[in-house]
């Protein structure tokens, strides 16, 4: 078998600093950020031509975290309770043969200063690190196919009730004020799709999320979630 080198054209930094909490898939949060900041010799304004004519991109990325895990070749996808196994081949699952990932994003905008070209983003499922490998434009027309089937993915995604104390709606409108980062429509996005694994929904009833640099605490009550907490990472003792 022939073996091939690739190198990344840049890295996403985005509001999600840990695994637990990213989305499972991309723009189902829509409030979720990003930035790829592409190196140097990937980043010259020649290479962006028209791509400003597109509203979504795709991004192929590297699996980092995960690399040095290993590959499986089967998984238990979080659709499935966790309990039931696929093959990875019809999974999701970052542990794949070559670590590489997919998503469709929403290109909100292309940056072009003194330096390489970076992209904001949104609807980002994408951990804040992340090697890029290409991107491309999402072309509606070929890209979607209507009479796709979804396999065991065919239910939509239940949503969790959140009840959200006054002390973190305070906390996220001055965080707002002084950041301009929609931090309360990010944990209402993110924790509504339920980010725990399946094997700590009955163990574990308190939860911590780091959110852009804000640790997001909440719990699991008898009819949904309650956010309790914010507090700023650098202030956490």
């Amino acid at each position: 078998m022939s073996s091939y080198n690739v190198e990344p054209i840049g890295v996403i930094h985005s509001c999600y600093s840990e695994k637990f909490g990213v989305p499972r898939q991309p723009r189902l949060v829509t409030a979720a950020k990003g930035i790829l900041h592409f190196y140097p010799d990937f980043g010259r304004p020649e290479m962006f031509n028209q791509l400003d004519k597109f509203t979504h991109i795709w991004i192929i990325f590297l699996f980092h975290e995960t690399v040095a895990e290993g590959w499986k070749p089967t998984a238990r996808p979080p659709r499935l309770g966790g309990q039931k196994r696929v093959g990875v081949y019809a999974s999701r699952s970052p542990h794949r043969p070559n670590h590489i990932g997919m998503s469709a994003v929403r290109l909100e905008k292309i940056v072009k200063d003194d330096g390489p070209v970076r992209l904001e983003l949104s609807g980002v499922d994408l951990l804040d690190g992340t090697p890029v490998l290409d991107i491309k434009p999402y072309v509606p027309y070929s890209d979607v196919v209507d009479e796709a089937g979804c396999g065991y993915t065919f239910d939509p995604i239940p949503k969790v009730e959140l009840r959200i104390a006054q002390q973190v709606e305070d906390f996220c409108r001055q965080y707002q004020h002084e950041t301009g980062r929609e931090l309360r429509e990010l944990i209402v996005q993110t924790l509504q799709y339920d980010p725990r694994p399946a094997s700590q929904r009955a163990a574990v009833r308190e939860f911590g999320v780091l959110l852009w640099d804000v640790n997001v605490r909440w719990r699991a009550t008898g009819n949904g979630f309650e956010v309790f907490s914010c507090e700023q990472a650098g202030a956490c003792g």
